[in-house]
C-alpha cells in the first residue's frame, strides 16, 4: 500500500512502518505524517517520505533526544519537522562532530560543512518547536584545532523555522545556499540561537525576527573579544544578506566581550560583499558598543562591507563613535523589511 495520504507511525525498528488509524492523522491537522519516537531514527523517517511529493509531508517528533546526523536532501521538498509538544526544549536533534574530528575511515576530517548535525538542502522546508544542537566541546578535545561545530546547515530556498532553538559554540547556525549563484531565502521566527564564534554565518538571504541571540562565556580565553554573533558572506550580486529585526542579544560573558559582527569573505568567493542590517533590536551589555564590528581578514575591512543599524536600543547599542556604527536613514530603513527580503514568500503567516 502506498504511503501517500496516510499517517504513518515509525516505531520499533527504524525500518518498520505501520499504518496508523485515520483518526490519528486527522488529529494532527495533516494527512501525510510520520510519527517518530525516541529510539527511532529521524533520518529513517526523512528517507521514508516520497521524493518531490505532490503534497507536503510532516514528521512529528515525540519528546526526547535524537542523537544522530540528519540530512534532508534536495528531493524532500516541502517537508516539515514538528516537535509534538510545541516546546523546542522537549525535542532535541544533536550530535558532536567538529571540523577537525577525524573520520572513522581515516579519510581525513569532517570539515565545517561535514560537522553539521542537521543539513537541510530541500526547498520549502519548515521546522516547528525543535532544538538543533551540536554538543562538541573544545575542552574535551584539546588536540583538535578545527573547532567549528555546526548544529544545522540550511541551504534550501523558502526554509522557515518557528519557535526553534539552535545550540552550539562555534558556527552554530550555518545559513547558506546550495551554490554561489543561488539565492536561498530563510526565515527564523521567535527562535533562540546561542554560541560564541561567528555562530550565525553564511550567504543566505535570511530574516531573523523576534529572535533571541545569546553569547556564551569562555574559560579558554583571558581577554576580549570572546567571539562574534554574526558573520555574513553575502555574494556581491545579492542585495540582501542578513536582516535582524525586533530581536534581542544577551550574554553570559563580561560587558563588551563580544562583537556584533564581522564580515566573512570565504576563499570560495573572494568577491563577496557581506550584507547585514540589525534594526529595532535590543543589544545587551555583552556587545562592545564602542567597536561593535571587527575584521575577519585585513584584506576585507568591515567598513567596506554593507553593515548598517537602525533604531537599536540597550547598552550594547549606544553610539559613542558614529563612524563605528553606520546607521540607516528613515528612507533606507523603509526598504529593509522582511517583505522586501522575502518577496512573494510570506512564512510569517504560519504557526500563529
Amino acid at each position: 500500500m502506498s504511503l501517500t495520504r496516510r499517517a504513518v507511525l515509525l516505531g520499533g525498528t527504524a525500518a518498520a512502518l505501520a499504518l496508523a488509524q485515520p483518526a490519528r492523522a486527522a488529529a494532527t491537522g495533516t494527512r501525510n505524517a510520520l510519527y517518530v519516537r525516541p529510539g527511532d531514527s529521524v533520518q529513517a523517517a526523512v528517507s521514508a517520505t516520497p521524493d518531490s511529493p505532490d503534497e507536503p509531508w510532516t514528521i512529528i517528533l515525540a519528546p526526547g533526544t535524537y542523537r544522530e546526523v540528519v540530512v534532508i536532501p534536495a528531493t524532500k521538498t516541502g517537508l516539515t519537522l514538528r516537535g509534538a509538544t510545541g516546546d523546542p526544549r522537549d525535542v532535541v536533534i544533536v550530535y558532536d562532530h567538529a571540523n577537525g574530528t577525524p573520520k572513522p575511515d581515516g579519510s581525513g576530517t569532517y570539515g565545517t560543512t561535514g560537522s553539521a548535525t542537521t543539513t537541510v538542502q530541500a526547498g520549502g522546508f519548515t521546522a516547528q518547536a525543535v532544538t538543533f544542537a551540536n554538543d562538541w566541546l573544545r575542552a574535551d578535545h584539546p588536540e583538535i584545532t578545527g573547532t567549528q561545530a555546526v548544529a544545522i546547515k540550511v541551504q534550501g530556498d523558502r526554509s522557515a523555522f518557528h519557535h526553534c532553538r539552535f545550540v552550539g559554540h562555534q558556527d552554530t547556525l550555518y545559513a547558506d545556499s546550495m551554490a554561489l549563484a543561488t539565492t536561498a531565502r530563510q526565515y527564523y521566527d521567535q527562535c533562540y540561537i546561542e554560541g560564541d564564534v561567528d555562530f550565525v554565518f553564511g550567504r543566505a538571504t535570511a530574516v531573523y525576527e523576534r529572535c533571541h541571540f545569546h553569547t556564551l562565556t569562555r574559560t579558554d580565553l583571558a581577554a576580549a573579544p570572546y567571539g562574534f554573533v554574526l558573520a555574513p558572506s553575502t555574494a556581491a550580486a545579492n542585495p540582501r544578506g542578513y536582516l535582524v529585526s525586533r530581536s534581542r542579544i544577551t550574554s553570559e560573558a563580561p560587558d563588551a566581550y563580544y562583537k556584533l559582527a564581522r564580515p566573512w569573505v570565504p576563499g570560495s568567493d573572494p568577491t563577496a560583499v557581506p550584507m547585514l542590517t540589525v534594526r529595532d533590536t535590543w543589544l545587551g551589555p555583552g556587545i562592545d558598543a564602542v567597536t561593535p564590528y571587527a575584521n575577519m581578514s585585513p584584506a576585507y575591512p568591515w567598513q567596506s562591507q554593507r553593515f548598517r543599524e537602525y533604531r537599536n536600543s540597550g547598552p550594547g547599542a549606544a553610539v559613542t563613535v558614529a563612524e563605528n556604527r553606520p546607521q540607516l536613514t528613515d528612507e533606507e530603513a523603509a526598504a529593509q523589511t522582511r517583505e522586501s527580503w522575502l518577496g512573494d514568500w510570506t512564512p510569517w503567516g504560519d504557526c500563529r
